[in-house]
């Protein structure tokens, strides 16, 4: 049966929960919540409801004005005192009227995609954006109308995570931006791997994020990531990217990858592409903590918060570890990240069509290590991190 919709009794956050659960544990808050009696025959069709309801909402406001707010967002975008560069690679599509023209010091996009009734589905996805927004909300002080998020149960067709509003939602973080400005950008969904035909990977493969029409409309390879998000950062702005997906280690193509052992020893490596092509920002600092190395694969579990409530390991372990201690440094968070996946690793559970065969040859679950990338070296037990 499909997962229903509980509130938590300590934050008040909406989260999905499977419907045999009695109890679940809140990732951002850790109250745990008695769930309400199942309902076989009304609640079991709220998936199938909401998406019939979004999908005549979108038909009705699509077939309505289409071509006025296809004119109006041109012009509008036209006109605006500082447009986003392209840098060469990527033409921008124009920014829809429906995001937030607010733009503060500190702004989010949060993109979380189920891939609802295919072979590949992810379960906890929408949890792991619910979380972290109000993470970033109540715990790092982010105005919640700087926050534009991205998933399958949105109702406004400009806020469903396809590869052209996700393409949109890059250029809606870093229009505008300026000296001071703190943004962040986290991802819940798939990722994969594809040759590389420039020469610039050390590895021979390009990393990629998987949007909801990514078999039709293709992937969002971390070339054009890094064009979009990445250069355009000026002097004084700081990206920080939250990627919780398979082969994410590089996936914004920063130049350095923080390669750590298990005992907290760390050096970097230089990831600059072979051919030369500069990948870094234009003065700004841009930070990637991703779910895992380019080789391996991520997972969603319900091992972290001890009951059935599902999420991506490294979303929960994220918001987990940046609140354990108070003057944390970057150094602190990828090994309270990393321990506290090691710690819960029996209770993963896979996601990916080899998923099965994974349980089977190694039984306990799958192991993945977070992973720190920057634009520049720095020393991570020494830099504090700030959000």
């Amino acid at each position: 049966m499909a997962a229903r919709r509980e509130r938590c009794n300590g934050c008040g956050i909406e989260l999905l929960v499977p419907p045999e659960a009695q109890t679940f544990r809140c990732a951002v808050c850790q109250t745990i919540t008695r769930a309400r009696p199942n309902d076989p025959f009304g609640r079991a069709q709220e998936p199938v409801l909401q998406a019939t309801s979004w999908f005549k909402g979108m038909i009705n406001n699509m077939s309505s004005s289409i071509n006025s707010v296809a004119s109006s967002m041109n012009n509008n975008y036209s006109a605006s005192p500082s447009p986003m560069p392209s840098y060469g690679y990527y033409p921008l599509p124009p920014r829809p009227q429906t995001y937030s023209a607010s733009h503060g010091r500190k702004r989010a996009l949060l993109c979380g995609v189920t891939y609802r009734w295919q072979s590949y589905e992810l379960d906890g996805t929408i949890n792991d954006v619910q979380c972290m927004r109000y993470f970033l909300v109540e715990k790092m002080g982010f105005p919640n109308d700087c926050i534009l998020t991205l998933t399958e149960d949105e109702k406004d067709p400009y806020r469903i995570p396809t590869r052209r509003n996700i393409q949109m939602a890059f250029q809606w973080l870093v229009h505008g931006c300026q000296s001071g400005d703190s943004l962040v950008f986290h991802y819940a969904g798939h990722g994969k791997q594809q040759p590389d035909n420039k020469g610039e990977e050390i590895d021979g493969y390009d990393e990629t994020i998987c949007p909801l029409d990514f078999e039709t409309e293709g992937m969002i390879l971390d070339d054009e990531i890094n064009a979009t998000i990445v250069r355009p950062l000026p002097k004084g702005a700081t990206l920080h990217a939250i990627i919780d997906s398979c082969h994410s280690g590089t996936v914004l193509d920063l130049p350095f990858l923080c390669r750590m052992n298990r005992e907290g020893y760390y050096q970097w490596e230089n990831h600059s592409p072979l051919s030369g092509a500069y990948k870094g920002t234009s003065g700004g600092l841009a930070l990637s903590f991703s779910a895992c190395d380019d080789n391996q694969t991520s997972a969603s579990t319900t091992a972290l918060s001890g009951t059935s409530t599902l999420t991506g390991a490294m979303t929960y372990s994220f918001i987990q570890a940046v609140q354990s201690e108070p003057g944390l440094t970057y150094g602190r968070v990828l090994t309270a990240m990393r321990s506290k996946i090691r710690e819960a690793n029996t209770g993963i559970r896979l996601n990916g069509p080899i998923a099965s065969l994974i349980r089977k040859v190694l039984g306990t679950g799958l192991s993945q290590e977070p992973q720190l990338s920057s634009s520049e070296r720095f020393d991570v037990y020494s830099r504090p991190f700030i959000l």
